[in-house]
């Protein structure tokens, strides 16, 4: 009888939670107003969200993790003719741009990828974010075929190969352009990029 009653406890607090959890959806869904580029559908999670976003004292089942990537990663596109670089040059404004995606941003105006706020690039730029690792010298990796798709994958949709890593999908997403993503291609791989001056033959 102690166990049953138990149960029904864990249960009634179970409903409650989501009841409260519902709540809150619905609260921010009818208080949020629509403007440029934000839409109500940035508040729908998409399946690796909602994997990703359980309470550290849950752990995910591997096996739906696995799904995710092989899912993500069947879904990358990458350029034909094996054509992966653009110019560096451009690479490096979209990099340095933090521009997009928010209620203040003109959606006539290109997405920057805001790299910077997460990456050191440049090893003379004095200012990056440190969530992710630093990037200079990526180029020493090489620039050959096997580099180029790992490197496009990662730009694209890095949930390809990591199921809950920060980094944006700027490609699966609609953030940066094919262009773009082959500029920054390019500001990453090509050795007189200032990502590799100095740092790769």
């Amino acid at each position: 009888m102690k166990i049953l009653k138990q149960v029904c406890l864990l249960m009634l607090v179970l409903s409650a939670q989501g009841a409260r959890a519902d709540a809150a959806a619905e609260t921010l869904k009818s208080s949020m107003v629509e403007k440029n580029a934000v839409t109500l559908e940035r508040v729908e999670r998409d399946a690796i969200q909602v994997f990703c976003s359980k309470p550290r004292s849950v752990v995910g089942d591997p096996d739906e993790a696995a799904a995710l990537r092989e899912a993500a990663l069947s879904a990358v596109t990458l350029p034909g003719d094996d054509d992966f670089l653009g110019d560096w040059r451009k690479g490096l404004e979209v990099a340095s741009n933090g521009r997009g995606l928010q209620y203040t941003d003109d959606p006539a105006q290109a997405n920057g990828g805001n790299c910077y706020a997460c990456h050191q690039l440049d090893p003379e730029e004095m200012a990056y974010g440190t969530l992710g690792p630093s990037l200079s010298g990526y180029g020493a990796r090489g620039r050959g075929l096997p580099m180029l798709q790992y490197t496009w994958t990662k730009l694209w949709n890095t949930h390809a190969y990591n199921t809950c890593s920060h980094m944006p999908r700027f490609g699966a997403a609609g953030i940066l352009t094919q262009q773009q993503l082959k500029d920054v291609m390019a500001f990453l791989l090509d050795p007189e990029s200032p990502v590799n001056r100095g740092l790769v033959p």
